[in-house]
C-alpha cells in the first residue's frame, strides 16, 4: 500500500447547477441527516448498514446497461463491467466491516427494509433517469468520504480502537500482515473517492450525449502491489 494508492481529493465536489443536480445533492444531504442522527459516531455500525445500500446502485445499473446494450445491439463501452465491478467492491467493504462491527437485530431490520426499498426506487430511476441515477451515487460516495475520513480522525484521536485488519481485507486490498483498521478505512476511503468521480463523469457524459470508454480494465484493488 502506497502513499499515492491510498490520497484523495477531499475536497471534490460536484457543484449541483441543474434542477435535477440540487435535488439530486438534496436528497443525498437529507439522507446524511437521518444517517447521523441513528449512528452518531458508531462508524464502524454505520459502515455495515450503509454498505448494503452501496452495493445496489452497481449491480442495477449493470444490469440495466446489459439489457440497454442487448435492445440496442450495441457495445456498452465497459460500462457494464465497471459497474459491477463497483457493485462487487462495496460488497467486500460490507464484507469486511461485519468482521469489526455485528449489526443489531434493529440493524439488521433497517438493512432488509432500506435494501427493498433503496433496490426498488433506484432501478426504476435508473430505468427512466439514468444520468440523475448516477449522479445521485456521485453525491452519496461524497458523503462516504466525508465519513471514512471522519472515522479515520477518530482512530488517529484514540476513541476508536486501532484493531488489526481482518484476513479478508489483507487478502481482497493485498495489505501486510501487521495491517490495521486504519489502513482499512484507508483504502476504503480511496476506493469511494473513485466511484464519486467515476459517477459524476457517468453523469456528466449522459448528459453530453456521449459516452467515454470505461477505465474498467485497470487491475482489481487485490492485485495492488504489497508495499507500504
Amino acid at each position: 500500500m502506497t502513499q499515492g494508492q491510498t490520497d484523495v481529493d477531499l475536497t471534490a465536489h460536484h457543484i449541483p447547477r441543474t434542477l435535477t443536480d440540487k435535488i439530486a445533492h438534496r436528497t443525498v444531504r437529507f439522507m446524511r441527516i437521518f444517517a447521523d442522527g441513528f449512528f452518531s459516531k458508531r462508524y464502524g455500525h454505520r459502515a455495515v448498514v450503509l454498505e448494503t445500500v452501496a452495493a445496489v446502485p452497481g449491480m442495477v445499473g449493470g444490469l440495466l446497461q446489459h439489457l440497454k446494450a442487448l435492445r440496442h445491439i450495441r457495445d456498452d463501452q465497459g460500462w457494464i463491467r465497471e459497474l459491477l465491478d463497483e457493485a462487487e467492491n462495496e460488497r467486500m467493504h460490507l464484507m469486511t466491516f461485519i468482521e469489526i462491527a455485528q449489526p443489531s437485530r434493529l440493524e439488521r431490520a433497517i438493512i432488509m427494509l432500506g435494501q427493498a426499498i433503496f433496490y426498488n426506487a433506484y432501478f426504476f430511476l435508473y430505468l427512466f433517469a439514468p444520468r440523475v441515477a448516477h449522479r445521485i451515487v456521485g453525491y452519496l460516495e461524497e458523503e462516504a468520504v466525508i465519513s471514512y475520513t471522519q472515522y479515520l480522525a477518530e482512530i488517529d484521536a484514540g476513541r476508536v480502537e486501532n484493531l488489526p485488519a481482518p484476513e479478508l481485507a489483507q487478502k481482497y486490498w493485498n495489505l501486510p500482515a501487521d495491517a490495521r483498521l486504519r489502513d482499512v478505512v484507508l483504502v476504503i476511503r480511496a476506493d469511494e473517492a473513485g466511484h464519486r468521480d467515476r459517477n459524476h463523469e457517468m453523469a456528466n457524459d449522459l448528459t453530453s450525449g456521449h459516452t467515454r470508454p470505461s477505465p474498467a480494465v485497470q487491475p482489481r484493488p487485490s492485485s495492488v502491489a504489497n508495499t507500504r
